[in-house]
């Protein structure tokens, strides 16, 4: 299914992926609406009359991409409840409103959902294992996906990013807080080792809209890089694209629980989504310092 000419809602369309996203289904002149109320101001996804309200104003919504989530593991932390009302209760709407206006199907955005890896790569069948109330909540949105399946009908394609960077992305991201730093000419940060499997962001929304034009009925697919790098490298690649001295100073800090390495498989959504990742690393972060 081409999505030229398809009534598209985007939730989250604020976001780093979502304006990312509206960018892209604009140019395959698809129609999006986003979810806002009357005074331009964004809906509360929680809120399930001002929701389901969207019925009545907007007829025959065809495809529904459901981005919007409080996404910080530290928020997450701090504000359990928040963290669940908006992830859990809002993916709860978004489904609702899903099934009631007969939409063709939902492309819910999920996360890294794994915690510890028992073996890499990580293929769709690994064991889940959230290590935070954040990739709790997203795995509850997930089940709330199957439910809403297997008991309405209603087609839902789960996509699981791991670590998403690229231009546009807020400072409190790993790669733009490394960036932000280099005009001090020195650069700060926690722990070298962690390895991280780093998926740009055209990437990333190559992959939401070949999920658009997927016609399965339900199905999950990782979408990540199929390599991993450590913080170390990763400073170290941008140091020398940068071509300028800077200073790197590591504090030794590892956090708690820390996850070492993560590797993608993503053969899945290779076979069946028809889709790769073509953004080397050295090329994404030279586009960002660009």
């Amino acid at each position: 299914m081409k999505l030229n000419e398809k009534r598209i809602l985007v939730t989250g369309s604020s976001g780093f992926v979502g304006k990312n996203l509206i960018e892209e289904l604009k140019r395959q002149d698809a129609d999006v609406l986003t979810l806002t109320d009357h005074d331009g101001r964004r809906m509360d996804i929680r809120d399930q009359q001002r929701v389901m309200r969207i019925i009545n104003e907007i007829r025959n919504i065809d495809i529904i991409y459901h981005l919007a989530a409080i996404t910080s593991v530290p928020f997450s932390f701090e504000n359990p409840r928040e963290t669940y009302d908006v992830n859990v209760l809002g993916t709860l709407n978004i489904l609702e409103l899903c099934r009631s206006c007969n939409a063709d199907k939902i492309v819910f955005a999920s996360s890294y959902v794994y915690g510890q890896p028992q073996y890499l790569p990580i293929d769709e069948k690994h064991p889940l294992q959230p290590t935070n109330p954040y990739a709790r909540s997203k795995i509850l949105g997930e089940e709330l996906c199957r439910a809403y399946n297997t008991d309405f009908g209603v087609k839902c394609i789960i996509l699981r990013p791991f670590n998403i960077y690229g231009v546009g992305q807020g400072k409190n991201f790993l790669i733009p807080l490394i960036i932000a730093q280099l005009r001090y000419g020195k650069i700060e940060l926690k722990d070298p080792e962690p390895k991280r499997d780093f998926i740009y962001i055209s990437d990333v929304i190559d992959a939401y809209i070949k999920a658009g034009e997927f016609n399965g009925d339900f199905d999950v697919f990782n979408i990540g890089y199929g390599k991993s790098y450590s913080v170390k490298e990763i400073v170290d690649k941008i140091i020398y694209l940068y071509g300028k001295d800077v200073k790197v100073k590591y504090s030794g800090e590892r956090r708690k629980n820390e996850i070492m390495d993560t590797v993608a498989d993503t053969k899945k959504a290779k076979e069946k989504l028809g889709w790769k990742p073509s953004v080397e690393i050295d090329n994404g972060l030279g586009n960002l310092l660009n």
